[in-house]
């Protein structure tokens, strides 16, 4: 990518029984746009007695982005939502002033060998929609628009561009793309973005400037529209940015708002267990220390 700014190497994270590798926040760069906060799952293969439980867990002034490459994830959040998410697919959680949810490997998958590789990301509600009423949206893989572009496939999976846009709903002006490519080639698609810009290269490589960017390396640009870049053969990468908010965002553990008022009121809460519960849940994450 051209006018690179800054580079941001994946770093290890613990989730409570899951490592992951995190790549926002960084000390040098909290957000991207309005995108405050992405994890990349494993790739990791758990055995039969191995799974992924992350027990009920509160949010605020955020919406999450489930996207799976590998294995399968059942959500279950206080809206009542029961949705397994599947590989291509899109689980949107919109929390608002407030959602609870826990994230399981899902009871056909528990006694076998399994898979889970992919992303968990949050994105920052504009001020005015902090505190609105919480809301979850699945999207299947064939929703997603996804077309061949100068021999790059490429996948909006949230957010507007390309004159596109994504079925997933969104509350501000964004964009989260995939791009792959059989065939080293040239990327110039400056001029479909807008904003701030990042780019995280998932497997093979990208060529900028002289250098070469591997796998777990996020790389953010100074100025989105100047976005150009050679992909190598067999590479996958993820764009995302779009505006950012005039405001500062705070972020507390799963917290995210404008105010940090709003984020001491959110811990109470939740240390007097009065979030909404999941139904069919009993066990919860405890406010950290």
């Amino acid at each position: 990518m051209s006018n690179i700014n800054t580079i941001v190497p994946e770093r290890a994270a613990n989730i409570g029984n899951f490592m992951v590798g995190r790549l926002l926040p960084f000390r040098q760069k909290r957000m991207v746009g309005p995108f405050a906060f992405i994890d990349h799952m494993g790739p990791a293969t758990l055995s039969e007695t191995e799974h992924l439980d992350v027990a009920p867990h509160p949010h605020i002034g955020l919406s999450t982005l489930t996207y799976l490459f590998e294995g399968h994830i059942m959500h279950r959040d206080s809206i009542g939502s029961v949705v397994e998410i599947s590989p291509g697919a899109v689980n949107w959680m919109t929390a608002g002033k407030g959602v609870v949810h826990s994230e399981r490997t899902p009871e056909r998958f528990r006694g076998v060998k399994k898979s889970l590789h992919g992303l968990q990301i949050w994105v920052a509600l504009p001020k005015h929609l902090e505190g609105m009423e919480p809301s979850f949206s699945h999207v299947e893989k064939e929703d997603i628009p996804t077309w061949q572009q100068d021999g790059v496939t490429v996948k909006l999976i949230a957010g507007k561009a390309f004159g596109k846009e994504s079925p997933v709903p969104v509350h501000s002006d964004l964009y989260f793309i995939e791009l792959k490519s059989d065939i080293r080639q040239k990327v110039s698609i400056g001029k479909d973005l807008f904003g701030e810009s990042g780019l995280y290269i998932l497997e093979g490589a990208v060529h900028s400037e002289g250098n070469t960017y591997e796998p777990k390396q996020l790389l953010v640009a100074n100025d989105s529209t100047l976005c150009e870049f050679e992909l190598e053969a067999k590479s996958t990468v993820y764009l995302f940015g779009g505006e950012p908010f005039p405001e500062e965002r705070f972020i507390h553990w799963n917290f995210v708002a404008s105010e940090k008022e709003m984020i001491e009121e959110a811990r109470n809460k939740w240390i007097a267990q009065t979030f909404p519960k999941v139904p069919g849940e009993t066990d919860f994450v405890p406010l950290p220390r």
